[in-house]
């Protein structure tokens, strides 16, 4: 199991209907194969997610978020990692608002 604890990342892609941008910063925390993160930046001015690590890395996640709107965003996403060869962790997000207009998209986030 990928150990995320006190990873830092920041998104380096997403689609256009998705809040995050290279102004993102997650920064993660593992217990167990429990991982939460608070995160800000960008149009985000506070967010949280909680998740589940699985045996390969791979992370179902749920999210909630404040955008500089003042809107309550909420969604799931499902990560899948790729280790770089700097050994630096790449995850790959399929992600879904379950508020708002319910849209899907694509993210890539970076450890930095």
């Amino acid at each position: 199991m990928i150990n995320y604890n006190q990873k830092v990342f920041r998104p380096i892609s997403n689609t256009e209907n998705g809040e995050t941008s290279n102004e993102t910063v997650f920064i993660y925390e593992q217990n167990g194969s429990i991982l939460t993160s608070y995160y800000s930046g960008g149009k985000v001015i506070s967010g949280h997610l909680i998740g589940l690590v699985d045996q390969q890395g791979n992370i179902d996640m749920r999210y909630h978020q404040i955008n500089n709107n003042g809107e309550l965003m909420t969604g799931k996403c499902f990560s899948v990692p790729e280790i770089l060869p700097s050994g630096k962790i790449r995850l790959h997000e399929t992600w879904e608002w379950t508020s708002g207009d319910y849209s899907k998209g694509k993210s890539i986030i970076e450890e930095q």
